[in-house]
């Protein structure tokens, strides 16, 4: 199993519209990506490791899907409309990362 993690970097004065990302963009996300998608989670920064430090990352998603190969199909055939609904809820880029689950849920 494979980890697709997007990463969106705190930055001052950024826009993050987290009820538009959690309820209408990743669920399209997940329709689009279908079965090649098996569950995704969404994350809302809140801190940084030391007291009072402020979050790295304002928001980010981790997609689970059983391969690369899969993930890469069917994001292929859907990129246009994915990626330009992004300015809808940031102006940040995101930072993405493919992953192997080596331990999921112990």
């Amino acid at each position: 199993m494979v980890k697709v993690s997007v990463l969106y970097p705190q930055r001052e004065g950024a826009r993050f519209d987290h009820a538009y990302y959690r309820d209408k963009h990743m669920p399209l996300v997940k329709e689009r990506l279908g079965s090649a998608c098996l569950y995704y989670t969404v994350d809302k920064g809140l801190a940084g490791g030391a007291p009072g430090a402020p979050a790295p990352f304002v928001g980010m998603c981790h997609l689970y899907c059983e391969s690369a190969e899969e993930f890469q199909k069917a994001f292929g055939a859907n990129a246009a409309e994915i990626l330009g609904d992004i300015p809808n809820y940031t102006d940040l880029q995101p930072i993405v990362q493919v992953s192997e689950v080596v331990v999921d849920r112990p």
